[in-house]
């Protein structure tokens, strides 16, 4: 009953600090528009087709810069909370209308992502940490280096060249929705997927190898080899759940990495995501779908983090506030 109570604590100190951060955040968002150089109402009807004093003064009323910032401020973040991250000046689709529709593919994309490099990862780091010091180790551990020192983009470039151009096995570019098959949707995403898990795989398997060698020393260990138990049974039943957290750890803090990545992954590869919807948003001074999606970004971030956090506290009982 302590342990629940103390684990409740935690959560909710952490909530805390969720809620906080995500205001903050949201704060430093909504000042984008305050530190633009000029008028920001200018700027947005200066590439429209009725670039005049009224359609600056219309537009200036919009945006609620005729008003002190906290006041346009915490009238946006009420907005923000109901859902409601404004209107694009280009296209007139609500933001959050806009984000939705992209979203799917950028999420698909994250998901395969993280599913391939650790599929790969995991793996790799176990065996090379059984075999700590020795040939294999040597091998994945140079194979680890030189691929983490290739920039995604130059995989997806390579990738393409390799396996659309010269073998015609993948898609260059373009995104086929699920509903038009299975298989054909996943044909779309290898290309991206290997871009991004290329510098994920290696810093996976450091991270679990390194940390799986130094709970191979502890005295639990040595207690159960003492035991007679097999050596595939203390790897996998009493050093790899130990050394799960501080991957977990990476693994959410990387996500943050991840979007960041998929923004070149996207244009690269022609997917219609949050990347891409951000890329277009900023080429056409679209100011406030670039707040939202930037909020949504950063907001979907924190949340992340969060709740890696509280994973960490049930995969290690040990964690305590």
């Amino acid at each position: 009953m302590e342990n629940l109570v103390s684990r409740l604590r935690l959560a909710g100190i952490r909530f805390a600090h969720l809620i906080a951060v995500l205001f903050g955040v949201s704060f430093l968002v909504y000042l984008l528009l305050d530190l633009l150089p000029g008028d920001t109402a200018e700027v947005i009807v200066a590439s429209s087709a009725n670039p005049t004093e009224d359609a600056v003064e219309e537009i200036r009323k919009q945006l609620g810069l005729d008003q002190p910032l906290l006041v346009r401020f915490f009238g946006w973040f009420g907005n923000a909370l109901q859902g409601d991250l404004g209107m694009s000046f280009r296209t007139g689709q609500a933001v959050t209308e806009a984000i939705a529709e992209r979203l799917p593919v950028t999420l698909q994309l994250l998901l395969m992502a993280e599913v391939v490099s650790l599929a790969i990862a995991i793996p790799l780091a176990i065996a090379a940490a059984k075999r700590r010091d020795a040939m294999f180790d040597k091998v994945t551990a140079v194979f680890a280096f030189g691929l983490q020192s290739i920039p995604n983009f130059v995989v997806a470039l390579v990738s393409i060249v390799i396996f659309s151009v010269m073998l015609g096995w993948l898609p260059a570019i373009g995104f086929v929705p699920m509903n038009e098959g299975l298989w054909e949707n996943i044909k779309s995403l290898i290309i991206p997927t290997l871009a991004l898990s290329a510098g994920l795989i290696p810093l996976y398997m450091r991270v679990l190898r390194n940390e799986m060698i130094r709970v191979l020393q502890e005295d639990f260990i040595l207690v159960a080899r003492s035991q007679g138990l097999k050596s595939r049974t203390v790897l996998f039943r009493y050093a790899l759940k130990p050394s799960l957290p501080t991957l977990v750890t990476v693994v959410g803090i990387n996500i943050g990495t991840l979007i960041g990545g998929t923004i070149i992954i996207e244009l690269i590869s022609g997917l219609p995501g949050i990347g891409t919807l951000l890329y277009a948003a900023i080429n056409n001074r679209d100011y406030v779908l670039v707040q939202g999606v930037i909020l949504f970004v950063a907001a979907a971030y924190v949340v992340a983090n969060f709740l890696v956090d509280i994973f960490y506290t049930i995969l290690d009982p040990r964690v305590e506030a």
